[in-house]
């Protein structure tokens, strides 16, 4: 598995990175067989969060991997806090003892990596600052970064908190490239044009933050796939015709397409389908042409001006 650098830290992660959110609807032994199936493609960094399966999952994922130190070594773990029911929540309070959850679920020591996950409109950024200080002193998380956020909202944080930020989870995929396509409908009359997130894209690669995509698959917010879906006959061949070209299947794709961009993305993948995730991970060996990456892109209804 090719690797990049998360963000401007100096942690080495494999390009595409295991979502952990549906483990739950796995047997103990479909788990088990799922995860020694990721490490045996490389695939060692595991993504979590507090609220997946109301912890559940990542109490069956530690089983699952049957976490020891040594084991623990050979891995990176990734979660995320902040959704409460009905409501976000940035407080130090709750961060602290959602970290203290988390490694007790995990069953470990650390967290390489802690994101926060939806935007908390009530965020008070000194208490974020005093929070991860006292998490990274006493040695329960290593690495900090966002999900789903704005420029803006992660300067306001950068404001207080000293940690750098690496990396930012954001909804990105074929059909669901706003990100990508109002940077190329710059100043032009029509709905592509208009800026949805304050230019996270540029942003993320001018302050060495790693956008981790999530849904990679998915059309609208969670509508469906669009690999498949006659809603998207002209995507399907155009991916399809690339599929055929590299011996590779059209999950693999879709997911070099992310791959081919420049600012060093890695996909959450959150299939526990083992074939799917072995597709995915081949798309680390697959280096789209400029024009591949285009006709998909075109082929999704995006329009070049």
């Amino acid at each position: 598995m090719r690797t990049i650098q998360l963000g401007s830290s100096q942690l080495e992660v494999p390009v595409v990175a295991v979502g952990c959110m549906r483990i739950n609807s796995l047997s103990k032994p479909e788990a088990e067989r799922f995860v020694q199936a990721a490490l045996e493609e490389g695939a060692n960094f595991f993504d979590h969060a507090d609220i997946y399966g109301g912890g559940t999952c990542e109490e069956i994922f530690a089983e699952a991997i049957h976490m020891t130190p040594a084991v623990r070594e050979q891995i990176i773990l990734q979660s995320k806090c902040g959704i409460r029911s009905g409501m976000f929540d940035f407080s130090k309070e709750h961060i602290l003892a959602s970290v203290d959850g988390i490694l007790k679920r995990l069953n470990t020591e650390y967290l390489d990596v802690l994101l926060l996950h939806r935007p908390d409109a009530l965020v008070e950024p000194e208490e974020v600052a005093e929070a991860f200080d006292q998490l990274e002193r006493a040695g329960k998380v290593r690495h900090f970064g966002v999900s789903n956020q704005n420029p803006m909202q992660i300067e306001l944080l950068k404001r207080y908190v000293k940690q750098p930020l690496i990396a930012n989870q954001l909804q990105l995929s074929i059909t669901n490239a706003n990100m990508i396509s109002n940077g190329i409908n710059v100043n032009m009359e029509n709905n592509a044009a208009i800026g949805r997130d304050g230019s996270i894209l540029d942003y993320s690669r001018l302050h060495d933050m790693t956008i981790q995509p999530w849904s990679p698959f998915q059309y609208g917010f969670f509508e469906g796939v669009f690999l498949g879906s006659d809603k998207f006959p002209e995507l399907n061949q155009a991916i399809d015709t690339v599929a055929t070209k590299y011996g590779v299947s059209n999950t693999t794709i879709a997911i070099a397409w992310l791959l081919r961009h420049p600012a060093k993305m890695q996909p959450v993948i959150g299939s526990m389908n083992i074939d799917r995730l072995k597709d995915c991970c081949k798309a680390s060996e697959i280096y789209l042409t400029r024009e591949e990456w285009y006709a998909i892109y075109r082929a999704a209804g995006n329009k070049l001006p």
